[in-house]
């Protein structure tokens, strides 16, 4: 019985492993094309489960659906480049995937707390290690916390 439950708890954890690598590897994906349309059967393909399933385990393992996670995947790089460059607003809503300013603006207030012209109009770059900036800067999906981009109004 023993080698028995131990073989059993050995394949389980194999592939709750695979799933997770599976599930990665869609993360990945949407990482590296996040200006690109957001589509469900690729990425439920990448992890080889259906489309629902797909954002069930998605959620279950990132804390956040696909589209959420793209969507601040896609403000992040926005943050970037308003902090980084001079481009327009509008520019940056096009280049980043977003296909209204107005949708654009919106989430961006949702997850900084700020538009993205009072965003950047207060983002001061300072010489700091990078990995100090990107955690830093990098918005959560859960509202303010006390590490977050949103809470610099109460920082200062």
């Amino acid at each position: 019985m023993g080698l028995l439950a131990c073989g059993l708890i050995t394949t389980m954890s194999r592939a709750i492993e695979e799933f997770n690598r599976r599930q990665l590897r869609a993360r990945d994906a949407m990482d590296r094309a996040y200006a690109q349309p957001l589509d469900i059967a690729r990425l439920a393909g990448i992890a080889c489960v259906s489309e629902a399933h797909f954002i069930r385990a998605f959620r279950a393992t990132f804390g956040e659906t696909p589209h959420r996670y793209l969507q601040r995947r896609r403000v992040e790089r926005a943050m970037f480049l308003l902090r980084e460059t001079s481009r327009a607003v509008t520019e940056i809503c096009f280049d980043i995937g977003f296909t209204s300013l107005g949708t654009f603006s919106r989430t961006f207030h949702d997850i900084v707390g700020k538009s993205p012209t009072e965003y950047r109009r207060l983002a001061k770059v300072k010489a700091v290690p990078t990995c100090f900036t990107m955690a830093w800067t990098r918005p959560s999906s859960l509202g303010p916390s006390s590490f977050g981009e949103a809470d610099t109004a109460r920082r200062q």
